[in-house]
């Protein structure tokens, strides 16, 4: 997508591999919307890290992540005993498959480049195979949501009022977004709309990230808080409610996301408001029989008790005002916290799923392989 910096506009990938360098590149989102800065992680340990302290976020880009992650934590094995680095390999994997461990996307990712990786036999032609395997699956990527926008697009009507949650768009993809890929599409066809931007506690993704893209796309949006989305609903003021996901589950249609997803399928179900859910193919599990299966990652309590964002500060040589990146307690300081991560959004509150096969309903996820290859 093409990002404002310094006045100019320039097209940026959330998240590349350099080659040359071995090195991954991320928009550092933690800094987001007050500071836009691109960050280079030199090994798969500091790619992990960055996963799991949400420098990068969202589904489909801490995919691209960790493919370009595995393929750089293989490209630093030295020696050539392909013993040894099959079981770099699977160290490789794992750390970075634990990062964030609610997500699905990482792991079909990794599974995506290890299988592009089964045409080579030497430690030099696995490696090679594992650097273009992590570009096909991040280039695919952005096609799969360039498909859900065009897909998803013929939702969305003149006037229209659309609730979102959290960040889909395409600081939480390699590009373009999910939940968002339709509003894009539909924006770019002239047709006029506005979104509200669930704020999103704790990280506040909706009010910091979210808001910023549609700023930049210059997309008509207010920022509301959570808690303001019944309100908005029961006045008639939202139309249809799209989110991302972090997994759906194929067995069941179960739908994995930030959590607060829950709460606000309940709230559409309650007000007869159309709910969906826009993935790429690499959101889907098809291995787990329920979302019983699944961890829904518990962060830290601190996310709860308290904020981060840019606060003035004096420099202590030449006495400017600076701004810093510092953190903010705003809860009483004796109170604990609990704070998960996800939510489960059972599949009779979906209304369809948006994918770049097509709409379907949660029930038919689990046949979407067979649906293309009859196509």
């Amino acid at each position: 997508m093409k990002v404002k910096i310094n006045g100019r506009s320039k097209d940026i990938r959330t998240v590349s591999y350099n080659e040359k360098l071995n090195q991954v590149c991320l928009i550092d989102q933690r800094l987001l919307p007050h500071k836009f800065a691109l960050i280079n992680t030199k090994n798969y340990i500091e790619t992990a890290e960055a996963i799991k302290n949400m420098t990068v976020r969202g589904a489909p880009a801490i995919a691209a992540t960790a493919a370009y992650g595995l393929a750089q934590g293989l490209c630093e094995f030295k020696g050539n005993d392909i013993n040894k680095f099959r079981k770099h390999t699977d160290k490789v994997f794992q750390t970075l498959k634990n990062a964030r461990p609610t997500a699905v996307d990482p792991i079909n990712a990794m599974n995506r480049v290890l299988w592009w990786m089964n045409a080579g036999e030497t430690v030099g032609e696995l490696k090679s195979l594992a650097v273009l395997g992590s570009k096909l699956f991040a280039d695919k990527s952005v096609e799969e949501c360039k498909a859900i926008g065009v897909n998803g697009e013929k939702l969305i009507k003149d006037g229209m009022r659309i609730l979102t949650h959290c960040n889909a768009g395409w600081l939480a993809c390699v590009d373009i977004g999910t939940a968002t890929a339709p509003m894009y599409e539909a924006h770019s066809k002239g047709v006029k709309f506005t979104v509200f931007c669930d704020e999103t506690r704790p990280r506040l993704q909706g009010a910091s990230l979210t808001a910023w893209e549609l700023a930049q796309a210059k997309i008509p949006h207010y920022i509301i808080a959570d808690n303001a989305a019944g309100y908005f609903m029961n006045r008639g003021e939202i139309d249809m409610v799209i989110v991302g996901s972090d997994r759906v589950i194929a067995r069941t249609g179960e739908v994995i996301n930030k959590i607060g997803t829950y709460t606000k399928a309940v709230l559409a179900h309650r007000h007869k408001i159309p709910f969906y859910v826009a993935i790429p193919f690499s959101s889907i599990d098809w291995n787990a029989k329920s979302s019983n299966e699944i961890t829904i990652e518990e962060r830290d309590p601190e996310e709860v008790l308290g904020v981060w964002g840019m606060v003035k500060k004096t420099a202590s040589k030449k006495r400017q005002i600076i701004d810093e990146y510092a953190y903010v307690r705003v809860a009483n300081p004796t109170t604990p916290a609990r704070n998960p991560g996800f939510d489960i959004t059972p599949p009779e509150l979906v209304t369809g799923i948006i994918t770049p096969a097509g709409i379907f309903k949660p029930g038919e996820i689990r046949n979407i392989n067979k649906i293309l290859k009859s196509a």
